[in-house]
């Protein structure tokens, strides 16, 4: 496989695309030859403290293995094949082995109803499912083929007994580049979810990027992604990017709600180096005690999924001397903006960073023309005459999407943003989701940002909301901290606050205390729900 990147100068980074190209047997097995000993995947068990350790070799024997029990059970080359699990080993070894085989996976997370998996099957007209007791109760009446982890069913093929009886020998027809790879539902903000094609290399190959410039990722050392494994951050972070480079995938199988000082427990005992986490998260992860915490072998910390607040920034960089790197990207794409470590870009609170390397990234008017530093526009991506490598191939049976989408030479994602004199880029908001009030146009991150500074916000969301007089009015969904007492006396703080600290005419006219933010499944907030919501009664 003719793969060549080189680290200098940044214009020189370059994918090199083979005619044929197979993420497990030209990465896996690549690494079980280079480096057999080394830990490619660590899981650990939450409840019980259990650990599960996999070396490179292992997996590369046990994804061959994998690869013949879905054979046998009769998942064929390009099959679509449904797979829900916890943060178990055998999610990875699933995922390998469905690709040595050609099937296409199709991750979706335990936290679907019923009625969110009978839409992904019916519409990714899915032949197979494999998954554990949580996802099992959800199928319904499939009748495709059907393999359980843990204990299997009627009617279902216990995965762990076959795969201990499977040959580790298996071999398949090569993949060509251009060959299906994954399909991912996006996350959707508003509306269905889309089904996003990959191809076997604009993920399996372009998260190379991914994972050298922006996880920083070097081989054997540790990387952990706090991420579901059912939306794309996890093919990012948890999958392909990580052992591109070599490194060992970390993960913590833990149930219920996310525990911030559980996660700052396992970041000080475990020789993590490389973070991932996403701003929801670090959000409550600042609001920790974090001089209880030492994180001896931590060197690199990277978010993505929504934008990162300056104070969120500050909070972690202060308290233990590391640096947040984000990023952006969509379920479509690898990472296409970024604050690269490794090619000495400055990081720049509240900016999402440069280009990847590789890309032509802009920000369009609704002419499709490009805009002047310091103006808003929605964030393309170019794609003649030369499609870059890790962009998706297609919204799968959605032609009409992919029309909307696609326009000219441009790939456009929906995205507002900024971009400085310098080439940084500030998000702004989903398109749908920018504010107008009064003439301006307000981007619900910025005054959500300044919200978080007042020490008595845990959380919130901005939406804008219809108005006679202004068009729209700024609203605030706040969720206070527990010592906060939640009334009239606060929402005039707040309001103050945000008068002294952003623009007067973005304060928020009207505030809501909630108990907690509607979200989609990757953790973003759904701000088409809280624009929905039944007038609240108070008005500043």
């Amino acid at each position: 496989m003719a793969v060549r990147i080189q680290t200098r100068p940044e214009s020189s980074w370059e994918l090199k695309v083979p005619e044929y190209f197979n993420f497990t047997t030209d990465v896996i097995d690549r690494w079980a030859k280079v480096q057999p000993d080394v830990w490619g995947l660590w899981c650990v068990n939450a409840a019980t403290g259990a650990e599960q350790k996999f070396t490179f070799q292992q997996l590369s024997g046990l994804s061959a293995r994998a690869a013949n029990v879905f054979h046998s059970a009769g998942v064929q080359r390009g099959d679509r094949v449904l797979i829900m699990m916890p943060r178990v080993p055998q999610w990875w070894i699933a995922m390998l082995g469905l690709i040595r085989l050609g099937a296409v996976p199709v991750p979706g997370t335990l936290l679907l109803t019923p009625r969110d998996v009978a839409y992904r099957i019916q519409a990714a007209k899915i032949s197979a499912v494999i998954a554990n007791a949580d996802g099992v109760a959800k199928l319904g009446g499939f009748d495709g083929v059907r393999l359980a982890v843990g204990e299997a069913p009627s009617g279902w093929i216990d995965f762990d007994a076959q795969l201990r009886a499977a040959d580790m020998r298996f071999q398949a027809e090569p993949t060509r580049s251009d060959d299906p790879g994954i399909i991912y539902f996006t996350s959707a903000t508003a509306g269905d979810p889309k089904m996003v094609l990959h191809t076997q290399v604009s993920y399996g190959l372009g998260h190379r990027l991914t994972g050298g410039l922006w996880l920083d990722c070097k081989p054997g050392e540790m990387h952990w992604n706090i991420s579901d494994l059912g939306w794309g951050k996890a093919a990012w972070s948890s999958f392909y990017g990580p052992w591109q480079m070599g490194a060992c995938v970390f993960a913590l199988d833990v149930r219920g709600k996310f525990d911030s000082a559980q996660t700052l427990d396992t970041l000080a005992h475990f020789p993590i180096n490389t973070w991932c986490a996403p701003p929801t998260a670090l959000r409550l992860i600042v609001r920790q005690d974090l001089s209880r915490w030492k994180f001896p072998k931590l060197r690199h910390c990277v978010t993505a999924g929504e934008p990162l607040n300056p104070e969120v920034f500050k909070l972690w960089r202060d308290a233990t001397g590391l640096t947040l790197y984000e990023a952006y990207g969509q379920t479509e794409t690898v990472a296409l903006i970024g604050n690269f470590r490794s090619l000495g870009h400055e990081v720049r609170p509240g900016s999402m960073g440069k280009p990847m390397p590789g890309f032509t990234v802009a920000l369009l008017d609704d002419d499709l023309n490009e805009v002047s530093a310091g103006q808003e526009g929605e964030i393309a991506v170019r794609v003649k005459p030369h499609r870059p490598v890790g962009l998706f191939h297609e919204y799968w049976l959605n032609p009409g999407e992919m029309a909307k989408q696609l326009r000219g030479d441009w790939y456009l994602t929906g995205d507002r943003a900024v971009r400085d004199a310098d080439g940084y880029f500030y998000f702004v908001g989903r398109k749908d989701d920018v504010i107008k009030s009064s003439g301006y146009r307000i981007g619900p991150f910025e005054v959500e940002s300044v919200l978080l500074e007042h020490p008595a916000v845990l959380d919130a969301a901005v939406v804008g909301k219809p108005d006679e007089v202004r068009g729209q009015i700024v609203k605030a969904f706040v969720i206070p901290r527990p010592e906060a007492v939640a009334g009239d006396d606060l929402k005039r703080t707040l309001q103050q606050h945000c008068k002294q600290t952003a623009a007067p005419y973005k304060y928020p006219r009207e505030i809501e205390f909630v108990k907690e933010l509607p979200q989609t499944i990757s953790g973003k907030t759904r701000r088409v729900e809280l624009r929905n919501r039944p007038v609240a009664k108070s008005r500043g």
